[in-house]
């Protein structure tokens, strides 16, 4: 396992909870599992989400997509996979007490994720980083990648959606529901 270090307040909240939920299992048995999602994607997504954010551009008609760094890789999992993953790691009496990950083990940095998603959507646009949309440079982490062997080894979870197969029913979802984004405003 990874060693925990809270590169933002955010990740210094979820490092807290998790301590927190444990500190309770160890002093009074409460029967805690700690699940920790690698980035989950799909349908009604927030806005504030690089998926939309690419997704919704395009379909607005966009040329240019603008996104900040480009770089960075994040382990992504399909909305289904990971409600799925939630209810194995439920099931599984030997977790209680125990953290694990729900994530694909596969990592994509945010630019080919962006060439992707325009080739899934067969349109042709430029990906352009823009300097308001980069985080800082002490609160970006660089790489997450998920060591799912605990939960490919502990339950009968297995994901079902290849990451195309999850941006293809992102997109079409999007599509249907554009009115609900504005792909205009940059949300941070």
């Amino acid at each position: 396992m990874h060693p925990l270090v809270a590169q933002s307040p955010y990740a210094a909240t979820k490092i807290a909870a998790d301590q927190l939920a444990i500190s309770y299992y160890r002093s009074f048995n409460v029967p805690v599992k700690i699940v920790r999602p690698f980035n989950t994607y799909g349908p009604r997504q927030s806005a504030r989400a690089v998926i939309p954010t690419i997704i919704t551009q395009i379909l607005a008609g966009a040329r240019v997509v603008r996104l900040g760094n480009l770089t960075p890789t994040r382990d992504l999992t399909f909305v289904k996979d990971t409600a799925q993953g939630f209810l194995a790691v439920y099931h599984a009496r030997e977790l209680v007490g125990e953290v694990t990950n729900i994530g694909m083990n596969e990592e994509i940095s945010i630019g080919d994720l962006a060439a992707m998603i325009v080739r899934l959507m067969h349109v042709t646009v430029d990906i352009e980083a823009e300097s308001q949309r980069v985080r800082p440079h002490n609160s970006e982490v660089e790489r997450l990648r998920c060591d799912n062997a605990k939960m490919l080894a502990r339950t009968t979870w297995r994901p079902q959606f290849t990451l195309a197969n999850g941006l293809n029913e992102t997109v079409d979802w999007l599509r249907a529901h554009m009115d609900l984004y504005k792909p205009e405003l940059y949300t941070r």
